[in-house]
């Protein structure tokens, strides 16, 4: 039997005075940016706490606690190859990865292919194996009223 594991994830991060997010690595231009210890980027740290899920490796906070002034400002991308690095010391591929972002604003339909890209990358695995969607909530809750942006991850990974 092919030894297969599903593991989801979801990070929020609230807004506060700056020129742009930071999501599925790219520099997203807005009149905000996120509130985070790191450079606050949301999906990839729900694609980060899938993956860690999934191998039943904890979460991103015990590998990269907020506590630690290692990880002020921090590269998200950076913390996805070493997550990445993580699964595959355990033996570990990954299969696909399905990612949402939840975001009044700003629109990200022009940033989708080059998100995939950069994910696609960091995880050493084909385009074609990476999806990202955005969505709105119709102005509802917290997205919908613009105080931040909400993602989900959803992974399969295999044994090597």
């Amino acid at each position: 039997m092919t030894d297969i594991r599903i593991g989801h994830g979801y990070d929020v991060h609230a807004f506060q005075e700056g020129d742009h997010l930071m999501l599925g690595g790219v520099r997203v231009p807005h009149d905000r940016a996120f509130k985070a210890h790191s450079d606050g980027d949301v999906l990839i740290h729900a694609l980060c706490d899938a993956l860690l899920g999934a191998a039943a490796l904890g979460d991103i906070g015990r590998h990269f606690p907020d506590t630690d002034p290692r990880y002020a400002g921090a590269d998200s991308r950076a913390l996805l190859r070493e997550v990445r690095q993580l699964l595959e010391e355990g033996g570990w591929l990954v299969g696909n990865v399905d990612c949402t972002v939840i975001a009044q604003a700003p629109r990200l339909a022009p940033h989708v292919e080059s998100m995939r890209e950069h994910l696609a990358a960091d995880l050493a695995v084909d385009v074609s194996r990476v999806n990202v969607k955005a969505t709105t909530t119709e102005r509802l809750g917290f997205a919908g009223r613009e105080e931040g942006v909400a993602a989900h991850a959803v992974v399969l990974i295999e044994r090597a």
